[in-house]
């Protein structure tokens, strides 16, 4: 006879609550009067969905969880298959130590039948239970996809030069940095992050983004790394299904007018500069005397000069004489008579060779290559 004088009330047996850990008084499961031979029979370890569908899109391979696309980088969807099993799948709140395995089934390209096999403890008994949850795979086309078919852009960069168009290597340049931006923009995460179109114009370079965030971030790198200023100008397109106002932001980069790398005349009768930075006001190197130049606050990146050429330009020329600190004599290359010009301190004494820039203004000994690759953005 049970101790405490209770019975199951399906079969009659004598049932004891403390052999289920029950004690009077607790708030116990209506079911925990049962014998364990009657609470087995209607006990499910496993409450298993009857199939599990993975939407999956066909472009990125990115999988839809809740309400949102997230990127899992998977080869196949093997693995999301079981995470997504595990989640959909329910275990009885009585069981403890519970273990599973699972062995996925390939049935055709888009199902995969899980076999599921779990153990548990019950009232001081290992159950096993199996289960077969099929998984079908839906593919279709996630928002990001679908905006980048269709074009949709939030900003866009124009890359334009000051008194002349940008050259090629700027125009490479710059869309290596939209490129990059993006790229690492992506690696953390952000999938409203992408180029929805780069066209190469006549006067310069056209970025479309997907977002103002990134138009503005790669406008700023632009000139950060090429030099110039940028502005913005704010479009209305349309307004959201909340109503609020959707701007599209086009951001205008003006490259500067000199780059490094060309020889220039400020005009201040102290002869031609080398500049070597467009990063706040331009700088350089004289070529009369190797002194740093700058110029002005006011004129900043672009003051009133001529442009005499580059050190590409440049041609290298017999060294005749080193006269004193203050001239040399060099063969002109055109004429291979020799020729008075400034001695400028990079000079190198010694040498056989010396490099020469010939302009409007003269004959000028420039650095040798390599010596300005320090400059901060390059010649």
């Amino acid at each position: 006879m049970s101790r405490s004088g209770a019975f199951c009330p399906r079969c009659g047996d004598p049932v004891d609550p403390e052999d289920h850990g029950d004690r009077p008084g607790d708030d116990v499961d209506p079911d925990s009067p049962l014998c364990d031979a009657c609470y087995f029979e209607r006990f499910d370890l496993v409450d298993a969905p009857d199939r599990v569908e993975v939407r999956v899109c066909s472009e990125c391979g990115a999988v839809h969880r809740g309400n949102r696309w997230v990127d899992v980088g998977a080869e196949d969807y093997t693995d999301v298959a079981v995470e997504e099993v595990a989640e959909a799948l329910g275990v009885h709140v009585d069981a403890t130590d519970v273990s599973w395995e699972v062995a996925p089934e390939q049935v055709d390209g888009t199902t995969i039948r899980m076999h599921c096999e779990f153990t548990g403890v019950v009232r001081g008994t290992l159950l096993t239970e199996s289960v077969v949850v099929p998984v079908k795979i839906g593919r279709e086309t996630c928002t990001r996809c679908g905006r980048i078919a269709g074009g949709s852009y939030a900003s866009r960069v124009q890359i334009r030069a000051t008194d002349r168009t940008p050259t090629e290597d700027e125009r490479a340049r710059a869309r290596e940095i939209a490129e990059s931006y993006v790229a690492d923009r992506e690696a953390a995460g952000d999938r409203d992050a992408f180029v929805s179109e780069i066209t190469d114009r006549d006067e310069g370079l056209d970025v479309k983004l997907s977002t103002n965030k990134l138009g503005q971030g790669v406008a700023k790198r632009v000139v950060e790394q090429l030099g110039g200023t940028f502005t913005d100008n704010e479009t209305l397109v349309t307004e959201d299904g909340d109503g609020n106002e959707v701007y599209r932001v086009t951001y205008a980069v003006r490259l500067p007018k000199f780059r490094p790398g060309e020889v220039i005349d400020p005009g201040d009768d102290e002869g031609p500069v080398l500049v070597r930075s467009v990063q706040g006001n331009l700088k350089g190197t004289r070529l009369t005397t190797g002194d740093d130049y700058e110029a002005s606050f006011e004129d900043g990146i672009a003051p009133d000069a001529r442009r005499l050429g580059t050190v590409d330009d440049a041609t290298e020329t017999t060294l005749v004489a080193v006269e004193d600190d203050h001239a040399v004599q060099v063969l002109d290359p055109d004429t291979y008579e020799a020729m008075r010009v400034p001695h400028p301190d990079y000079l190198d004494p010694d040498a056989d060779a010396v490099p020469v820039v010939k302009s409007r203004a003269g004959l000028h000994v420039v650095p040798e290559s390599g010596d300005e690759d320090d400059r901060p953005n390059g010649a």
